[in-house]
C-alpha cells in the first residue's frame, strides 16, 4: 500500500471542486463544495449520536438508505441546524445537484458546518451551482478540502493505492474538524471515496468497524457535534471483483479504510481549535481491547493532562487520575507510563509509583510538536490508540466569539 497525491480525486471517476458562493462573509474563503462520482457508487455512513441532529444527516440517512449516492454537497459557514426549515433547505441543496448535473437528488449526500441556528439561505448557494459545476476536475480535490473548513487552519486530505484481486485501487478522503470533536460511531465530517467494487454491505460494515478504533478514538475538547458525518463512497471503476463477503479483498480493504481514517484522525487532532501539540496515547497489556480503549480515550479526554501537554509538564499523576476514573478495571498498582517524541523517551511512573526522572529532559521532550503518552496496564495482551491535542489560550480566544 503506497500514499499518492490526489486526495478525494485519487479514485478513478471522481471529480471535485469548492468555491466561495456567499455564505461566510470573509470572501477569501471557500465555503462550497461538490464532489461527484462518473457512475452511481455503493454507499456507506456513521453519524453522529447527539440528540440534536443537523438536518443534512436526516437527509442523507434517507438517500443513502438503499446502499447508494453519486454525488457530495457540502457548505461550510452554517451547520444547517435546529432551523424549522432545515431538512426542506438540504433537500433543495440535493436538487440543485440534479438540476446542475443530472444526478438524482436522492442520489446526493448532502452535508452542512459551522454556526448552529442560524436559518441556511439557499440562494447563495443555488446562484452558485453553475461556477460550482463548471470547475469540476479529477485534479480539484484540494479546492473540495477547502471549502469544509471552518475554524480548521488547514485542508486535510490523503490518499492510498492498494491491490485487491490483481486489480490496483485507489482511495481518497479529505475531513474538517478542529472544534467540537468528540464523537461516539463518527466524526466531524470526512467524506471518503474509492473505485474499489465493494457491496453496500460490507462497505457499511468495514465504515462501521472502523471508526470503533479510530474516529471514535479521536477528541479535541469533549463536545460531540451536531453534524458529525463520515461517509464512504466506492464506484466499482478499478475493476476488481466485488467484495461481498470477509475474506482476504476484505482486509485489504479494510487496512487501506484504515491507513486513510487513521491519517485523517491525527490531521484533525493536531489541527484542533488553539493547539499546538498532536497528542497520541497507546495504551497496551490490557487485558482486553476495550479496557485499553476506555484508558487511552479517558486519557486523551483530560483536560489537566491537555493542559500540562501544553505547559510541557511532565505531570504523569493526571495520566494516573484519568486511568483511575475512566472506569476500567485496571489494577492501577500495575500501570507505567512513559512519554515520548523526536527528541526521545522516558519513563515516569513504574507500578503506579513515580520513579526519579529529569525535568529538564522530560520537558525537552514535551516541547515537540507530536507527544506519544505511554501506558502499560501490566495486565494481558491487548492495546488500542487514541488521538488529540494540547489545551490552550486560544481553543478559549476562537471559542468565545465563535459566531461573531
Amino acid at each position: 500500500m503506497n500514499l499518492i497525491p490526489g486526495g478525494v480525486c485519487a479514485a478513478t471517476g471522481f471529480k471535485a471542486n469548492g468555491i466561495h458562493c456567499g455564505i461566510r462573509r470573509n470572501q477569501t474563503k471557500k465555503d462550497l463544495a461538490l464532489i461527484v462520482s462518473q457512475v452511481p457508487a455503493t454507499a456507506a455512513a456513521v453519524y453522529t449520536t447527539n440528540l440534536v441532529k443537523g438536518a443534512p444527516l436526516k437527509v442523507t440517512k434517507q438517500n443513502i438508505s438503499n446502499g447508494y449516492a453519486q454525488a457530495v454537497i457540502c457548505n461550510s459557514g452554517n451547520a444547517n441546524t435546529c432551523n424549522a426549515d432545515g431538512e426542506q433547505v438540504a433537500w433543495d441543496m440535493c436538487k440543485l445537484v440534479e438540476d446542475a448535473i443530472g444526478v438524482k437528488a436522492s442520489d446526493v449526500v448532502v452535508a452542512s458546518t459551522g454556526v448552529i441556528g442560524q436559518p441556511l439561505n439557499i440562494t447563495p448557494i443555488a446562484n452558485a451551482m453553475t461556477e460550482l459545476v463548471a470547475g469540476l476536475a479529477e485534479d480539484n480535490g484540494h479546492a473540495a478540502a477547502q471549502a469544509i473548513m471552518t475554524t480548521d487552519t488547514c485542508p486535510k486530505e490523503i490518499a492510498v493505492e492498494f491491490e485487491v484481486g490483481g486489480k490496483v485501487c485507489r482511495m481518497g478522503g479529505i475531513a474538517k474538524g478542529s472544534g467540537m470533536i468528540h464523537p461516539n460511531m463518527a466524526t466531524m465530517l470526512v467524506f471518503i471515496t474509492t473505485d474499489a467494487a465493494i457491496s453496500a454491505e460490507m462497505l457499511h460494515k468495514a465504515l462501521s468497524k472502523d471508526v470503533t478504533k479510530t474516529f471514535n478514538m479521536l477528541s479535541v475538547d469533549g463536545d460531540t457535534s451536531t453534524n458529525d458525518m463520515v461517509t464512504v463512497l466506492a464506484n466499482g471503476m478499478a475493476g476488481n471483483q466485488e467484495i461481498t463477503e470477509e475474506g482476504e479483498d476484505f482486509t485489504v480493504f479494510m487496512e487501506a479504510l484504515n491507513a486513510i481514517t487513521v491519517n485523517l484522525c491525527r490531521m484533525i487532532a493536531g489541527d484542533g481549535e488553539g493547539a499546538t501539540k498532536l497528542l497520541e496515547c497507546i495504551a497496551t497489556g490490557a487485558q482486553d481491547e476495550e479496557t485499553a480503549k476506555i484508558c487511552a480515550k479517558s486519557v486523551i479526554c483530560s483536560s489537566l493532562l491537555k493542559a500540562a501537554m501544553f505547559g510541557a509538564d511532565a505531570n504523569w499523576g493526571r495520566v494516573l487520575c484519568a486511568i483511575g476514573y475512566s472506569g476500567a478495571n485496571v489494577d492501577v498498582d500495575k500501570v507505567d507510563v512513559s512519554f515520548k517524541s523526536a527528541k526521545g523517551q522516558i519513563q515516569v511512573c513504574k507500578d503506579g509509583a513515580g520513579v526519579p526522572f529529569s525535568e529538564e529532559i522530560a520537558k525537552e521532550i514535551l516541547l515537540e510538536k507530536e507527544i506519544e503518552i505511554l501506558i502499560n496496564l501490566g495486565d494481558g495482551p491487548f492495546g488500542a490508540s487514541a488521538w488529540g491535542c494540547d489545551l490552550t489560550y486560544d481553543y478559549v480566544k476562537i471559542n468565545g466569539d465563535y459566531r461573531t
